[in-house]
């Protein structure tokens, strides 16, 4: 007999994880724009010579939570793997989550060098560890948001692919009023968190419609006729090419004049453009629920 109980499939649990790790991004931004990673005494893993800091909201407590739900969420990404290892799931559903724990290692190794100004590693806290750190982020996310999908056992239908690119637009469009780019708000650091929310969810509908379309494109989406797919598949894959340069140009790794400010806007303008065409293209697309196909169970 299981001790699982009922509710809990892999999908919800991944799911989970994923929100986790979105939540966990956010975290790591505002540690950041707060000045909060450079806290702790540049000390890691222990905070000012501390296990546990005082609990008051101060860098140090900043920087440490984010430690903290940082370990919370690798367990629970280790879970992932192990799951999709030992339950009865597909092949490409174990290649997603095990890659997800294999970069883990990077991420946590990066993150100790960027806070770390004057101490494990000197100088630490610069443009390129940044980058890294939302570079290798980002993957972990994108394959988790894959696990997620491709553990669910159910196929993909017109109606999924119609509901992620309104994901996509709507978190791109968000994104946008949040974006330094757009002079709406100012970007403190709580508008560069609402900021990689709403563009990180929107990068996960961009890659749940690549799913979708891609599995259409090899006839396993009923509705939805091969080359729409492909045209679909194309205009997403654009609009996250561009939206994935808007989330890195956010991070202050280039000196932010205002040709970058130009630059920021246009990949926004072509995100909202592409992500929008896609869906247009699904305007006749018959919105029936794609037959299910064997991509894993729970």
């Amino acid at each position: 007999m299981s001790l699982r109980p009922a509710w809990l499939t892999f999908r919800r649990y991944a799911a989970a994880t994923t929100g986790m790790t979105l939540a966990l991004f956010s975290l790591g931004v505002y540690t950041a724009a707060t000045g909060s990673g450079l806290a702790c005494q540049a000390q890691w893993p222990l905070c000012s010579d501390q296990l546990i800091p005082t609990l008051t909201i101060n860098p140090d407590f900043i920087e440490w939570f984010h430690r903290a739900w940082a370990m919370v969420t690798g367990f629970l990404i280790l879970g992932v793997a192990g799951w999709s290892w030992l339950g009865s799931l597909d092949r490409r559903t174990r290649l997603a989550a095990t890659l997800a724990v294999a970069i883990l290692p990077v991420q946590i190794a990066v993150g100790a060098i960027t806070v770390t100004l004057g101490g494990i590693v000197p100088g630490g806290y610069t443009v390129s560890t940044h980058a890294a750190h939302l570079t290798v982020a980002l993957c972990i996310f994108t394959l988790l948001g894959l696990a997620t999908m491709w553990g669910g056992g159910r196929g993909g239908s017109v109606r999924a692919c119609r509901v992620a690119l309104g994901v996509a637009l709507g978190g791109i469009l968000v994104s946008a009023v949040f974006s330094r780019a757009v002079p709406l708000l100012t970007y403190s650091p709580g508008a560069q968190a609402g900021f990689y929310v709403a563009g990180l969810s929107a990068h996960l509908g961009l890659v749940a419609a690549l799913v979708v379309t891609t599995e259409a494109v090899g006839g396993a989406v009923s509705g939805l006729d091969s080359s729409t797919a492909r045209t679909v598949r194309t205009l997403a894959a654009g609009a996250m090419v561009a939206l994935i340069a808007t989330l890195l140009l956010g991070r202050d790794l280039v000196l932010y004049t205002t040709t970058w400010q130009r630059v920021t806007l246009v990949a926004l303008g072509a995100a909202v453009v592409l992500a929008a065409g896609a869906a247009w293209t699904l305007r006749d697309a018959d919105a029936v629920t794609g037959r299910s196909i064997p991509i894993g169970g729970d």
